[in-house]
C-alpha cells in the first residue's frame, strides 16, 4: 500500500475501461474513444496516431508497432508485427564496398519501410469497430491547430538539438524558430495534418502509394537512399501467434522475432532458478542476479535472433529452461559471468499504450521511430519523421541480423501480456530502447515477487547493463551502487532516467481494472 506521507502516485481504479500511455492528452483521446463505444484496438490506435504528433522525438507515423490482442481478455492471442523492411536493393556488399562497416544512424540507409500505417489498419479491421477517419481525428486537429509541448518531451528535445540542426528538413519542421521547442510552446504541423487527413480518408493505401510514398521515396533518394515505390507498395503486416514461458503461477506472452521479446522470456526462465524473495527489492543481489540474467539473454540474442523469413531462429530450442542451464549454474553471488561483451547496434525510444475496453478485450501496443527523433530525415513535402529502424542492422556477412533486401532488422520493441488460466491479467509494456525487456523483467518482478502495486513496480529504480557498464539511476541506493562495485560491476550514474513504462491489472474477482504510468515521462492511467 502506497505511503501517503511521500511523493508517490495512486493507482487508478475503473469498472468499465482503462488506457494507460506516456502522454495525458493521449490518454484522454483514448477514453473518449472508449466512452464512445470504440474497443481497445480503436483506443490504442488513436493514442498512438496522436502520441505521433505530440511526442515527436518518440513515435510517429514514419516508425513502426508492435501489438498483442486477446479478444475478452480469453482464448487466443494474435501478435501483429508491424515493422518495416529494408529495400529490396540493399545488401551488406553494397555497404562495404563505401567503407561502411555500420548503418549510419541519421543517413537514408537507416531509414526502413514504415510499418505503423499497415499495421493500425490491419488490426482495426480485425478488432476495431472504428474507421482510421475517426480515430485520426485527434492527431489530425493537434497538427493543425497546434499542441502544447510537455516537459519531458522538451526534455527530450533539448538533449537532441544538435541532431536536429545538422537533419534533413528538421530545422523547418522541427526547430521552431530555430531552437528546440520548450514545456508550454505551441506547435504546429500543417504539413503532417494534411498527409493525416489523407490517411484518414483512404487508408493505407494514401500512405504507401500515390504523392505520399513519391514524396518519401524522393527525399531518401535524394540523400543517398535505394528506396524505390514498389519497396512501399509491397510492405504487409505479419499476423502470428506469440510465445511465451511460465513464470510463478503466470504465462507470459511476447511477440516472435524479429521482435525481441525472447530475450525477457529467457531473462525470467533464468530468475526462476532464484529465489528472488531471499534479497530485498534495493538489494545487491536482486540487482546483481537481474544484470546477469540480462548478460546471458543479451547474449543469446545477439547470437540466434533475427529476422525468421531469412534465417532460422530455433525459438523453441531457446525457450525451453535447459537452454541456459550451463550459464545459470556458473551465476556467483560475488563476481560476474566471463562473457563476451554483447554491444547490440542501436539504443533508441519509444511508447507504450495499454488498453482494456469495457468488453474485456486486452491490448498491449508500442510503438517508435527507434532513436529519439529517428534519422532526423523529414520528408520533403509530407511532414513526416522517418525511423532509423535499419540502424538495427548488422553489415556483418554471416552474421543473422546482417542487412539484406527485404529483410526486417533485429527490432527493439516489445509489448507484452501476461496471463493466468488462459486469462488475461496484465496487459503492460517498458518502454527504453535496450531497456525494454530488462525493464518487463523488473517491473514484472516487482509485483510477483515483492508484491507490489502495479505503480509501485513501474516506480521502482533501475538498472540497465549494457555494454560492460551497470547503468544505474539516481533512486538506486548508494550502498547498493557501492555493494554492485565490491563484486565487479562498473556503474554510472545516469542522467536521463531508463524508458517508461504502463500497466493495467485486470481483477478478475472485484471486476475492476487497475491502471498505473510511468512518472518518467509525462502520462498517466484513466479510466470510467
Amino acid at each position: 500500500m502506497r505511503n501517503f506521507h511521500l511523493a508517490g502516485r495512486s493507482t487508478v481504479h475503473s469498472r468499465n475501461a482503462m488506457v494507460a500511455t506516456s502522454h495525458p492528452q493521449a490518454a484522454f483521446a483514448a477514453l473518449e474513444v472508449l466512452k464512445e463505444g470504440g474497443t481497445a484496438v480503436d483506443a490504442a490506435v488513436a493514442a498512438c496516431a496522436l502520441l505521433g504528433v505530440i511526442e515527436p522525438q518518440a513515435t510517429g507515423i514514419g516508425g513502426d508497432c508492435f501489438a498483442l490482442i486477446q479478444p475478452r481478455s480469453e482464448g487466443k492471442i494474435f501478435a501483429y508485427n508491424g515493422s518495416g523492411r529494408a529495400p529490396k536493393v540493399a545488401n551488406a556488399d553494397w555497404y562495404l564496398e563505401r567503407g561502411m562497416h555500420a548503418v549510419p544512424l541519421t543517413s537514408a540507409h537507416a531509414v526502413s519501410i514504415p510499418g505503423a500505417i499497415d499495421a493500425w489498419e490491419t488490426i482495426v479491421r480485425a478488432h476495431g469497430r472504428f474507421g482510421l477517419d475517426r480515430l485520426l481525428e485527434p492527431a489530425i486537429k493537434a497538427a493543425e491547430e497546434g499542441y502544447v509541448v510537455a516537459p519531458r518531451v522538451a526534455f527530450d528535445w533539448k538533449n537532441q538539438f544538435e541532431k536536429l540542426k545538422k537533419g534533413t528538413n528538421t530545422g523547418r519542421y522541427l526547430l521552431p524558430n530555430g531552437n528546440p521547442a520548450v514545456a508550454g510552446d505551441v506547435i504546429r504541423q500543417p504539413e503532417l495534418g494534411k498527409t493525416l487527413r489523407a490517411i484518414a480518408a483512404k487508408g493505407r493505401d494514401a500512405f504507401y502509394t500515390g504523392e505520399i510514398a513519391a514524396d518519401m521515396v524522393e527525399t531518401l533518394r535524394g540523400i543517398g537512399g535505394l528506396h524505390t515505390l514498389e519497396d512501399f507498395a509491397t510492405h504487409t503486416t505479419e499476423v502470428t501467434s506469440p510465445i511465451g514461458t511460465g513464470y510463478k503461477d503466470f504465462d507470459v506472452w511476447q511477440c516472435p522475432p524479429n521482435g525481441p521479446g525472447i530475450t525477457m522470456l529467457v531473462m525470467l526462465n533464468i530468475l526462476s532458478r532464484f529465489d528472488l524473495m531471499r534479497y530485498g527489492p534495493l538489494s545487491v543481489e536482486r540487482f546483481h542476479l537481474e544484470a546477469e540474467a540480462a548478460r546471458i539473454a543479451f547474449m543469446m540474442r545477439e547470437e540466434n535472433v533475427a529476422d525468421p523469413a531469412h534465417v532460422k531462429v530455433d525459438v523453441a530450442r531457446i525457450l525451453v529452461k535447459e537452454f541456459a542451464e550451463d550459464y545459470i549454474s556458473k551465476i556467483r553471488m560475488d563476481g560476474l559471468l566471463d562473457l563476451p561483451n554483447a554491444a547490440p547496434p542501436m539504443n533508441p525510444s519509444t511508447v507504450y499504450i495499454t488498453v482494456v475496453d469495457r468488453d474485456l478485450n486486452a491490448c498491449s501496443f508500442i510503438s517508435s521511430i527507434a532513436h529519439q527523433f529517428g534519422s532526423a530525415i523529414v520528408s520533403n513535402r509530407t511532414g513526416i519523421l522517418l525511423q532509423n529502424r535499419a540502424g538495427g542492422f548488422r553489415v556483418q556477412p554471416g552474421h543473422p541480423n546482417c542487412i539484406a533486401g527485404g529483410k526486417r532488422p533485429l527490432h527493439t520493441l516489445i509489448p507484452c501480456l501476461v496471463t493466468k488460466n488462459g486469462r488475461a491479467v496484465m496487459p503492460y509494456g517498458v518502454m527504453g530502447g535496450q531497456y525494454q525487456p530488462v525493464g518487463q523483467v523488473h517491473v514484472l518482478t516487482n509485483l510477483l515477487d515483492y508484491g507490489c502495486d502495479v505503480q509501485e513496480a513501474i516506480d521502482m529504480p533501475r538498472g540497465l547493463h549494457y555494454e560492460g557498464v551497470y547503468q544505474l539511476e539516481q533512486g538506486v541506493p548508494a550502498a547498493v551502487v557501492e555493494g554492485l562495485k565490491k563484486i565487479g560491476h562498473k556503474t554510472i550514474n545516469l542522467l536521463s532516467p531508463l524508458g517508461g513504462g504502463q500497466a493495467i491489472w485486470i481483477d478478475w474477482d472485484k471486476g475492476t481494472l487497475i491502471g498505473g504510468s510511468d512518472p518518467r515521462k509525462d502520462g498517466c492511467a484513466l479510466g470510467y
